[in-house]
């Protein structure tokens, strides 16, 4: 297989795919089944997803994985435990996530981690206080915005997804966000069910 063919199949398409045709009402023109298999064969034995079948388990794959899987009505496949435990796992002293054993947590990963929990009903196994206490300490308080860490320069891309985990957290004032598909609850009402 060349390496563009493996490019194709990475999972994060997989999720993208499978998300847009599900808001598209336009899920029937794709091969769920086949898509599910991939998204499957990127399990590992430590409960995580790589990118392909075989690569290292990631936060950020796991959305997509767990995304898809959710969205096609194929959670059945997840070993929730286990994989509830190596999310967990994400979460260092600071109270942060990060993407991966031994990294330095990341306020993108509040989303990541996040809401692949809450899809697979694991999220009160970590200390949401401490989560949005690292989202929070990320924020520049004079400007506006949040970083990747405290005391870094502040960013749309973390701003979004700490905005989006203090959501998840149910931070007040926030509205609620869709863990599987990463839009307002009230945006994907509409879609799925008009109101």
């Amino acid at each position: 297989m060349s390496s563009l063919t493996n490019f194709v199949y990475v999972c994060r398409f997989s999720y993208i795919a499978i998300c847009c045709l599900s808001l598209l009402h336009r899920i029937d023109k794709i091969n769920v089944e086949k898509a599910v298999n991939y998204v499957v064969s990127c399990k590992n034995l430590d409960g995580g997803f790589g990118s392909i079948p075989g690569g290292e388990s990631h936060a950020g794959q796991i959305f997509c994985c767990v995304g898809a899987l959710a969205i096609t009505g194929s959670l059945h496949h997840v070993d929730k435990d286990l994989l509830g435990w190596w999310l967990c796992e994400r979460q260092v002293k600071s109270g942060g996530l990060n993407g991966r054993p031994e990294k330095l947590p990341d306020v993108c990963y509040s989303w990541w981690v996040l809401s692949s929990l809450i899809m697979i009903d694991r999220v009160h196994w970590i200390n949401k206080e401490k989560v949005a206490r690292f989202i929070l300490d990320c924020q520049d308080k004079e400007n506006g915005g949040i970083s990747d860490r405290p005391d870094d320069a502040v960013d749309v891309f973390h701003t979004y997804f700490g905005v989006a985990g203090l959501s998840l957290l149910e931070y007040p004032g926030l509205k609620a966000i869709d863990p599987a598909y990463a839009l307002p609850v009230h945006v994907v009402n509409r879609i799925f069910f008009g109101r």
